[in-house]
């Protein structure tokens, strides 16, 4: 197979992820995007480090790698990071997300106002 057909798909994984990004109203749907941003730049880490490694086939780990060091997997453990972070942003938006639904009812990311508090009077408001 190609070197070049996952970086593509790649690519095109984290275009459509900006595109969601920028042009979802809703919460969820922008959180789902993000996912898929960091999926592609999953596939892009790995697909680097397999075509890096068949690229070095019979070159000396010393050349290249540390001395002594073993044959690094790079691309996988970095993969595993985006992972674990992937996780910690699902819960933390995900907390976010349904948070303010319970304050405003929506999820609607339009109607976010960043600049102001929310005061009692408004949680009141909302709730009755």
């Amino acid at each position: 197979m190609h070197v070049v057909i996952p970086y593509v798909v790649g690519a095109l994984l984290f275009g459509l992820g900006v595109y969601g990004v920028l042009r979802r109203r809703n919460a969820i749907l922008v959180l789902m995007a993000v996912e898929l941003m960091l999926n592609a730049v999953n596939l892009i880490l790995v697909t680097a480090d397999v075509s890096l490694r068949s690229a070095l086939t019979g070159v000396a780990i010393e050349s290249w790698a540390r001395p002594g060091a073993a044959t690094p997997g790079t691309g996988g453990v970095f993969a595993l990071f985006v992972i674990v972070l992937a996780a910690a942003e699902v819960g933390v938006g995900l907390a976010i997300v349904l948070q303010y639904y319970r304050m405003r009812k929506a999820v609607i990311t339009d109607d976010v106002r960043l600049d102001t508090e929310v005061s009692g009077d408004d949680e009141e408001r909302v709730a009755g």
